[in-house]
């Protein structure tokens, strides 16, 4: 039981399309927001939202992220290899379209994504992923209040 520790959340927030509905989740329960980006984001003026801005270049965000997120951190994003860094320190991801991602489903999630980038450059596969839908942003929420509710019963708190 991790008494009194802090519910943090992180957005990699470059490409993010549910930084919206992270803030009003996270205004609910009263937690902390951190929007991570390469470049500045425009957030709403609330003193638990606070956007960071790194460095430009490779990773910047993501290294900034994956330094901080460890027990009682969620991370959103569709970024993979941060996703994986997360759950090996303890933390939860979640990508946009509200798939978690844990220890048993990273393995599998890397490899199709290091296939898939073997397949474009070869020029096999040009499409991209599917388009975002109604039903990712329902099931991201669904999905994002799932996690808050077991950290809580987990023993993790609000910002204090």
């Amino acid at each position: 039981m991790t008494s009194g520790a802090a519910i943090t959340i992180y957005i990699d927030a470059d490409a993010c399309p549910v930084k919206q509905e992270v803030y009003r989740v996270a205004e609910r329960h009263g937690l902390k927001v951190f929007v991570v980006s390469n470049s500045p984001i425009a957030v709403p003026r609330d003193p638990l939202i606070q956007r960071v801005v790194v460095a430009a270049g490779m990773d910047a965000a993501d290294d900034w992220i994956a330094e901080r997120a460890g027990s009682g951190a969620l991370v959103v994003t569709q970024d993979i290899p941060l996703a994986a860094r997360v759950v090996k320190a303890g933390g939860i991801a979640i990508a946009p379209n509200g798939k978690p991602f844990s220890e048993s489903s990273i393995g599998m999630a890397l490899a199709t994504r290091n296939l898939m980038d073997q397949l474009r450059s070869a020029g096999a596969v040009t499409g991209g992923p599917q388009p975002f839908a109604p039903k990712d942003r329902s099931a991201f929420l669904q999905s994002l209040e799932r996690e808050i509710v077991r950290l809580k019963r987990a023993g993790f708190a609000a910002t204090p």
